[in-house]
């Protein structure tokens, strides 16, 4: 079969049909910017302190001495022992007059937690109490989330590829919204993480479908537009909606059913968006793929050919689809070996730097609410400068540049005063902004690193990667209740590390992508 882009080039580039694909298909990711992120607000953790019962029958001077202090704040964990305090309340005795508070000893918090409410009205921390000794369970839970976008990686390309683009599209986009409305009903942290895991499947499957389908409805003008800035700027419209949502609605249960609306409302797209044609030519369901095309010529106001897909060239496209690669053709020759090697590194590192700033920020000086939103407003012009980078700039000093300056504003964060709150965020944004750009960029850079014959497979490899880092990346955010600069500086670290890496890179810019493997340039150095 001749070139699928030259057999309907008669649609045109940019006709109606396309651009109601565009916005259709990009609108289908804004569930995907409000529940990747979720986990900030559903997880936040409320100022707290160890609950001293009425029971304890202490007077007021004996309570509010009652929770030791720990670095002139505080403590969280831990309470002076209630029944020593009793019993000095009960003799009559003054602390700090007739007894050193200092001296008594110390327990847990027995009785579980009081919660401000200043900020949240609940979250999962305050119904479960996922403090303290079970705080090993907040980062748990949101790696649990990106276990889900894991195994989604790989079940998504095999189904879609089985069943359908369309299908698999909304089937996902269905257990994306059905589950986050299920986990509103969740009665223990362990339904909840479980749940979790399955929003996550149908999170990035959802998403990788709706790439797929649009590169393949698409025209080669629209789709690189669509795969650039299409469905990243929609997902960062669902990521500004998620703090707004969040500061109306203070309680975790009833944000998740808000949450839920998006993914409803989008369902009955499934009567205007169509399968893929290509995919359909794959399947041998030839007159189908005619149809969508007459359809899309219809709307575009043009005329059809006759015949716009023949028979002979259909055996010639059943007849080249004979080939299979695998994910062994990746470590076939020494060049492709390292070249993986490389891509492995430069998308798990970027993921860590992406989600672990994402997520980190809740600590953050100032509203909660105001810093997310700007943390996701940043991304727009991130994705615009990812891609005009892409379209005038070479590709390795471009990652290059970029990667080295959001490490350094990331690093930079330990020198500045701690009382100048407003100069750490705003290099927190920076760094979020050029981590974002490079993740944007990786695509299609790591495209049109690898022939044709294994593309899929190296761009599939780079995304399970990601997701190695994204599953970590909560445990980069942990380390900040142990030292607040420790998870920026580490970042900041990989970050730097992974932009002297993408100086070892074949250039690919201006460049023909190769067909073969004997085609891959070699690496540098």
């Amino acid at each position: 079969m001749n070139d699928f882009d030259e057999e309907i080039s008669f649609l045109g580039d940019w006709g109606r049909y396309q651009v109601l694909i565009f916005f259709l298909l990009s609108a289908s990711i804004i569930p995907n910017g409000l529940n990747a992120l979720s986990i900030i607000f559903l997880a936040a953790i409320p100022e707290h302190r160890c609950l001293v019962p009425d029971s304890a029958n202490l007077s007021e001077a004996w309570r509010n001495v009652s929770i030791p202090l720990q670095d002139g704040q505080e403590s969280r964990c831990r309470r002076y022992r209630l029944e020593t305090l009793s019993n000095y309340s009960a003799l009559g005795l003054l602390p700090g007059v007739d007894v050193n508070v200092t001296g008594i000893q110390q327990e847990p918090c027995m009785d579980g937690w009081t919660y401000s409410k200043s900020v949240y009205q609940t979250t999962i921390v305050t119904e479960w109490d996922i403090v303290c000794e079970n705080d090993w369970k907040g980062p748990l839970t949101t790696s649990l989330f990106f276990v889900g976008i894991l195994l989604g990686s790989f079940i998504s390309g095999q189904l879609s590829d089985s069943f359908g683009r369309k299908k698999i599209l909304f089937m996902t986009l269905a257990i994306q919204t059905g589950f986050c409305f299920i986990q509103a009903f969740s009665t223990s942290w362990e339904m909840f993480a479980i749940l979790f895991i399955i929003v996550g499947i149908g999170e990035i499957s959802n998403y990788v479908t709706a790439f797929i389908l649009g590169c393949e409805i698409l025209g080669k003008s629209a789709r690189i537009v669509f795969s650039t800035l299409g469905i990243c700027i929609f997902f960062a419209i669902g990521y500004m909606m998620l703090p707004l949502f969040a500061y109306f609605i203070r309680d975790w249960r009833t944000l998740l059913l808000a949450l839920s609306v998006p993914g409803l409302l989008l369902l009955p797209l499934w009567w205007i968006i169509p399968e893929s044609p290509q995919w359909l030519i794959s399947q041998g369901r030839f007159q189908e793929a005619e149809d969508i095309i007459r359809k899309a010529a219809k709307i575009n106001r043009v005329t059809a050919p006759p015949v716009i897909f023949k028979a002979s060239e259909m055996d010639d496209l059943t007849e080249k689809q004979k080939k299979r690669y695998t994910i062994l053709d990746m470590v076939k020759t020494f060049n492709i070996r390292i070249i993986s090697l490389l891509v492995i590194f430069l998308w798990c590192n970027m993921a860590i730097g992406y989600y672990g700033i994402s997520l980190y920020t809740p600590n953050l000086n100032g509203d909660p609410f105001l810093n997310c939103f700007l943390m996701a407003v940043i991304e727009v012009p991130s994705y615009v400068i990812s891609w005009l980078l892409l379209k005038y700039v070479a590709r390795r000093y471009s990652m290059c540049g970029i990667l080295l300056l959001g490490g350094a504003v990331l690093l930079f964060i330990q020198i500045v005063p701690s009382d100048l709150y407003t100069l750490s965020n705003v290099l927190v944004i920076m760094g979020k902004f050029c981590v974002t750009a490079a993740f944007s960029m990786a695509y299609v850079y790591t495209a049109e690193l690898y022939p044709t014959v294994i593309r899929n497979t190296g761009i599939g490899v780079g995304s399970v990667s990601a997701r190695v880092g994204s599953i970590i990346s909560p445990y980069f955010v942990y380390l900040g209740t142990y030292n607040y600069l420790l998870p920026y500086i580490l970042m900041g670290c990989l970050t730097v590390a992974s932009g002297i890496m993408a100086l070892f890179f074949p250039e690919t810019f201006g460049k023909a992508l190769p067909e073969s493997l004997e085609q891959m340039q070699n690496i540098r150095g």
